[in-house]
């Protein structure tokens, strides 16, 4: 009796050719942090840095609400005896992020041209 053997094909480890990373790494997105104490300022300033972004036709992610930022503080009310008579104060930062993909060079400009409320910051990065 003869036996027979099969031998199952190997599978191929997929490989990246050049061009493919090199397309990978030439993608660009610009990064925009947006923060303010009141969120009802902080949503009309992302909406107008989205709008300023999508007259130019660019990619837009987000906005992606962050969370928000609450900082505590304690004080007592007297100076002296009285431990018990105590005030609690907080601040709330709001935060967003949002992510355009690609941008030209005009859309970089009119968001460096964008005036915005006062008490919203903005951090952008380039990644």
């Amino acid at each position: 009796m003869a036996t027979e053997t099969t031998t199952k094909p190997k599978a191929k480890a997929k490989r990246t050719t050049k061009k493919a990373a090199a397309a990978a790494s030439t993608e660009h997105k610009l990064r925009i942090r947006v923060r303010a104490y009141e969120h009802k300022i902080l949503d009309l300033s992302v909406k107008q840095i989205m709008d300023t972004a999508a007259r130019f036709d660019a990619t837009i992610v987000g906005p992606v609400p962050l969370p928000i930022e609450i900082k505590r503080w304690t004080v007592n009310r007297s100076s002296f005896v009285h431990k018990d008579a105590r005030e609690q104060f907080e601040m709330r930062i709001h935060k967003r992020l949002i992510d355009i993909m690609n941008p030209s060079p005009k859309v970089v400009e009119a968001l460096t041209n964008l005036n915005l409320p006062s008490g919203v910051t903005i951090d952008v990065k380039m990644m």
